[in-house]
């Protein structure tokens, strides 16, 4: 059986698809598609092979884009994607989830929606901006945006979302109640002894472990963080790392303890690579040990910084990894991060980074 391997990246100025087979060796490159809007997330349903996009901004207004021949022609929709009048209007949509025909959709203002029919029109899922934190939620840099959708793997009733800056919540009645599930996550930028809230914290990244539904990573504008309780509870796994501070993590496809990010500098020294020299970072053992791999990128006048969703693994063994950077490179490893290749360069900044592996 032979497959297509397909990297979807959502950019400033629209949409682009890299196509490879499984060798990974050679990829040909195709947009920019959704006629150029800035596209915050770009993500495939490897069971139909249907690409949603999520885009928009305040000149657009908000919207989801839909491909169901990879990419050679789209649709997009916003119906329904609205809060009631009287309320900031949404300015974007963030983020996807698409499981079956069901598409969950995070926007700015921070808000959850889903569809039912494939992406053709949402609802509101009113329940997580009723929770009573909601008049305490303030925007981060990038806005008050719900950019992390996590959906439990045999439970429809169960998914956590990432705020920034309100963290983590989950529901266990699909969307009804939500609770935060913050405890052990700092909050330096608040008041001296207050930097445990039950709510506040400005997570940057939100991911799942494969085949462990309660083993979830964050990266966190103060930290790097594991729970092996669906989120009652964190501990950190920061220490070996060159920073405290990034944005993206990706899991591996197999393994619950690997895990990759690309930490930055800081929140005040720039948001680009330590000492400009760009490295990835991975842990084999849940976050207790941590080591780079900085072959085949630049160990020079690296002043790039790569965004929250902009960093991906593939599905097949061995594992590909890939990022995109903030100042429009695209790089990937065909050996699970032990060494790197530029796919792409001078791409608009990239948003986001998904794979969609197709086997034929």
């Amino acid at each position: 059986m032979s497959g297509k391997v397909h990297l979807l990246v959502g950019t400033r100025k629209g949409a682009f698809i890299f196509d490879a087979d499984e060798s990974r060796d050679d990829w040909s490159i195709r947009g920019p598609f959704c006629d150029m809007w800035p596209m915050n997330h770009v993500v495939g349903d490897p069971a139909t092979g249907t690409i949603y996009g999520a885009g928009g901004n305040e000149w657009f207004g908000p919207a989801v884009w839909k491909s169901t021949d990879l990419g050679a022609t789209w649709t997009h929709s916003s119906e329904g994607i609205g809060y009631a009048e009287g309320e900031t209007p949404v300015k974007s949509v963030w983020s996807l989830a698409p499981k079956g025909n069901r598409v969950y959709a995070g926007v700015e203002p921070a808000g959850l929606f889903v569809s039912d029919d494939g992406g053709a029109s949402f609802t509101h899922i009113s329940g997580l901006r009723d929770h009573p934190s909601r008049p305490e939620w303030q925007p981060g840099a990038g806005g008050l945006i719900l950019h992390s959708l996590v959906l439990h793997p045999s439970d429809e009733n169960q998914i956590w979302v990432a705020i920034s800056t309100a963290g983590v919540f989950h529901t266990a009645d699909g969307g009804r109640t939500w609770q935060p599930r913050n405890r052990g996550t700092r909050a330096d930028f608040m008041p001296e002894g207050q930097n445990y809230p039950e709510y506040g914290q400005c997570v940057h990244c939100l991911v799942m472990a494969p085949g462990k539904p309660n083993r979830l990573y964050q990266q966190n504008h103060c930290g790097m963080y594991r729970s092996d309780d669906g989120g009652q509870s964190w501990e950190s796994i920061e220490e070996g790392l060159p920073s405290t501070f990034g944005f993206p993590a990706a899991v591996h496809p197999r393994d619950p303890d690997r895990l990759y990010l690309l930490p930055l500098n800081g929140d005040i020294k720039g948001r680009f690579v330590p000492d400009a020299k760009a490295a990835v970072w991975c842990t084999g053992d849940s976050g207790n040990t941590w080591k780079d791999s900085r072959a085949g990128l630049p160990q020079e006048n690296a002043y790039f910084g790569v965004l929250r969703q902009a960093m991906a693994t593939d599905s097949l063994d061995p594992a590909g990894v890939y990022f995109g950077t903030s100042t429009g490179e695209l790089y990937g490893s065909r050996d699970e991060g032990g060494s790197w290749k530029p796919i792409a360069e001078h791409l608009p900044p990239i948003l986001s980074v998904e794979t969609l592996v197709l086997r034929s």
